[in-house]
C-alpha cells in the first residue's frame, strides 16, 4: 500500500510539474527564428520578447488559453492539498472523491485551454501585430506537454476516484 501511495504522490506531482512548465515556459509555437507562448513572442537571433496583450486581434482567444492553464495548475496544487489532507482525516474505505472531482477539473481546464490553442492558431499566428512572420511555425513542446498534462490528470481523477483508504 505505501508503494502504491508513494507512486501516486509522484505521479500526481509530475502532472503539476507537467501544468506549470507548459504555462511558463515559451514554447508552444516554435520556428526557426522565433518562439511564441500564450504570453510572448521571442526572437532568438536577438533575444527580444514582445508581450501579447490586447493589441492583437486574437487577445481573447490568448486569454482564454491563459485563464484555462492557470485554473488548471491551481486545480492540480489544490487537489494534491486535499489529497493530503483527506489521507489523514477520511475513515478507512471511504474513497478520495472530492480530490477526483479537483483533479478532474483540473483535466477539463486543461483540455479546455489546449483545445481553444489547436483550434484558434492560424489566427493567432497570422496577426499582423507581430515583429515577425510566425505562420510558418509549430507546435512547440510545451504544447505536447499541456496534452500529457491532460492525460496525466484525467488518469490521476480517475485513480482518486477508484482509491480507497486502506490499513
Amino acid at each position: 500500500m505505501l508503494i502504491l501511495l508513494a507512486f501516486i504522490i509522484v505521479f500526481h506531482i509530475t502532472s503539476a510539474a507537467l501544468l506549470f512548465i507548459s504555462t511558463i515556459d515559451n514554447a508552444w509555437w516554435v520556428g526557426d527564428n522565433f518562439s511564441t507562448d500564450v504570453w510572448r513572442m521571442c526572437t532568438t537571433n536577438t533575444s527580444t520578447c514582445v508581450a501579447i496583450t490586447d493589441q492583437f486581434r486574437e487577445y481573447q482567444s490568448i486569454q482564454a488559453v491563459q485563464a484555462a492553464m492557470i485554473l488548471s495548475t491551481i486545480f492540480c496544487c489544490v487537489a494534491f492539498l486535499v489529497f493530503i489532507l483527506q489521507l489523514f482525516r477520511l475513515k478507512q474505505g471511504e474513497r478520495f472523491v472530492l480530490t477526483s472531482i479537483i483533479q478532474l477539473l483540473s483535466c477539463l481546464c486543461v483540455m479546455i485551454g489546449a483545445s481553444i490553442y489547436t483550434d484558434r492558431h492560424e489566427e493567432l499566428h497570422h496577426s499582423h501585430e507581430y515583429r515577425m512572420e510566425v505562420s510558418q511555425g509549430q507546435y512547440g513542446y510545451s504544447f505536447v506537454l499541456a496534452w500529457i498534462a491532460f492525460a496525466f490528470t484525467l488518469i490521476s481523477g480517475v485513480m482518486y476516484l477508484v482509491l480507497r483508504k486502506r490499513k
